[in-house]
């Protein structure tokens, strides 16, 4: 599991962009095989992937989280964006396709992964919160969530977000999590942009092209930058942060939040002719 500390306004803004990526870009998460897992102090959210090949992957606690196994303390919300899979929550198999997600309660304790079909795996895109109580395990169909319209084509920010995780349909403690996907011709994500002083984010840009990238822009209002992201990268906005992206075409992305409150609406705007 990989640290990453908590950082001050102050000093992002002489960050280099070698050290902006190394602190909040997330690469590679993706890997055949493998479990990769991101822990950061910026409200303990863990931000990973588990990829499943030839034999299912075991979800443990390692000796970062010092408990016995890994919901012991925390909740976890899973979304798939790979092939058909399947998650099983102690001796209970969920299958997820494509686009599919999980709720997994605090308590669980035997988690694993597994594709059903090694050369097409599943890409199991994982956040988890630390927890206080225990809700029930969801196998969450994206047709069943929550669907919300906003902007326009002529704005280039028409958008159709899906809520997957979020108070009233899918509870947790503290963990929301939803999908993002603009329509063709629209570029901008959550622009105008604002900034939630009482939580965090965590995105992940998908569906881009090789030739493709999103421009994610981050900082102070009066102080942003920028973080060129390319396919299945993630990077992490702390709650000083705007978090919005432009892309050189349509992308998908899902967002993951943690801290304060599951008010969604609860967001201090920005208004963009104060944007630097």
């Amino acid at each position: 599991m990989e640290l990453r500390t908590a950082v001050s306004p102050k000093d992002v803004k002489y960050y280099t962009t070698e050290r902006l990526r190394e602190e909040f870009l997330i690469q590679n998460l993706f890997t055949p095989g493998e479990i990769k897992l991101v822990y950061s102090h910026i409200d303990r959210i863990i931000t990973g992937a588990a990829t499943p090949t030839d034999a299912p992957l075991v979800l443990t606690a390692g000796d970062e989280l010092r408990a016995q196994y890994f919901c012991e303390r925390r909740e976890l919300g899973v979304i798939n964006i790979g092939g058909k899979g399947t998650i099983t929550v102690d001796g209970t198999a969920y299958e997820l396709e494509y686009k599919d997600g999980m709720y997994i309660g605090m308590g669980s304790k035997d988690i694993s992964f597994a594709s059903a079909d090694p050369s097409a795996p599943a890409k199991f895109y994982m956040n988890s919160a630390p927890a206080h109580m225990t809700y029930p395990t969801v196998l969450i169909k994206p047709e069943n969530c929550v669907r919300v319209e906003l902007g326009s084509l002529e704005q280039s920010n028409h958008r159709v977000i899906c809520k997957y995780i979020l108070p009233g349909q899918v509870e947790s403690c503290q963990l929301e999590m939803g999908m993002t996907q603009l329509k063709p011709g629209s570029v901008w994500n959550t622009m105008p942009c604002h900034t939630h002083d009482r939580r965090m984010e965590v995105y992940l840009y998908f569906d881009i092209p090789e030739d493709a990238f999103v421009m994610h822009y981050m900082g102070e209002p009066q102080e942003t930058r920028h973080i060129v992201m390319r396919n299945e990268e993630a990077v992490i906005s702390p709650s000083w942060s705007i978090h919005s992206g432009s892309g050189s075409q349509a992308y998908t992305f899902i967002w993951g939040m943690v801290g304060e409150n599951q008010d969604f609406d609860d967001m201090d705007g920005v208004d963009m002719k104060d944007l630097m």
